[in-house]
């Protein structure tokens, strides 16, 4: 049994969730290899190759790649996935975009977002927003999984896999590359952050959001917000917290004038630490927070951000 990790990368840097993803194949069982799609790649391979428990880095280094669009990146998956029984990459906009595309052009079915290994066929995944958790058999030859990264501890490093280039070069003519328009911040990148402060309706404009940017300075904090939050206008949907936006599990999770609907509570509720502050003390929030704090937030996060 043989096992393909779709490399994670962004800026020249290995992702963090690709670990995660290698921990999951761990679970599995069998040889890992993992593949590196992208230009000027040399570097991402070679952090690639000291992940615990890979055995061989693939790496297909051309310029029709270098953007990580879903169809080259599904052509080229669909010419190495003879040589494994499971093809596995991160939950993350990237692995959303190419592995159902993969799937179909095996004409095998997609298991989405798994949160635990019953064995190399049984995978756990979360349904209903998380309410539910269902256990999926798969019986297809080739199984093409999506790996919600929260999930699995990320392996470590020391390993010393071997690299070997692939020669496979995708001619794509369905799609093309454009441009793109990068968010700019020196606060950590909200998926990957070990603390995480969101707003949501509760915060009453988007004005009001720069009161959790002093807690955040203090903590070396992400902000998020709910989705009640960015429909309202008040923040960019790059910050969304929820099911319909990034999924998070930082060691502490603050969360302000968050009611706590069930769609925000499935983006969050695997956090380390959860601390809500909100004025209703029937607020949902309260029955998943560690820590619960029933208060105006206009006076508590000045006073937070003073004690800090």
């Amino acid at each position: 049994m043989s096992i393909l990790v779709l490399a994670e990368h962004h800026d020249g840097q290995l992702a963090e969730a690709t670990a995660h993803v290698v921990a999951a194949a761990q679970q599995i069982g069998g040889d890992i290899d993992v593949l590196v799609a992208g230009e000027n790649v040399g570097t991402i391979a070679e952090a690639a190759a000291r992940l615990d428990g890979v055995t061989k880095v693939r790496v297909a280094d051309h310029a029709v790649y270098a953007h990580q669009l879903a169809e080259p990146l599904g052509g080229l998956l669909v010419s190495l996935a003879d040589d494994y029984s499971h093809v596995l990459a991160a939950a993350s906009t990237t692995g959303k975009n190419v592995m159902p595309r993969l799937a179909a052009l095996k004409d095998v079915s997609q298991i989405s977002e798994i949160i635990a290994v019953e064995s190399a066929d049984t995978f756990k995944r979360p349904i209903y927003a998380g309410n539910a958790i269902a256990t999926v058999q798969s019986e297809d030859a080739l199984k093409v999984i999506t790996v919600r990264a929260t999930a699995f501890d990320a392996v470590g490093e020391g390993a010393d896999a071997g690299v070997e280039a692939v020669d496979t070069v995708v001619d794509n003519a369905l799609s093309s590359f454009v441009g793109e328009q990068l968010a700019q911040s020196d606060r950590p990148e909200l998926g990957a952050a070990k603390v995480v402060i969101s707003g949501g309706r509760g915060m009453g404009n988007g004005e009001n959001f720069k009161l959790l940017e002093g807690v955040a300075d203090k903590l070396g904090a992400a902000i998020g917000a709910s989705r009640a939050a960015v429909d309202a206008g008040f923040v960019p949907n790059d910050m969304q917290v929820g099911q319909t936006g990034k999924i998070v599990a930082p060691e502490l999770y603050i969360a302000v004038g968050i009611s706590g609907a069930i769609q925000h509570l499935a983006g969050m509720k695997d956090s380390r630490v959860i601390v809500a502050i909100n004025k209703d003390e029937e607020a949902p929030i309260f029955q998943v927070a560690d820590y619960g704090l029933v208060a105006n937030l206009f006076e508590a996060l000045p006073e937070l951000e003073q004690k800090l």
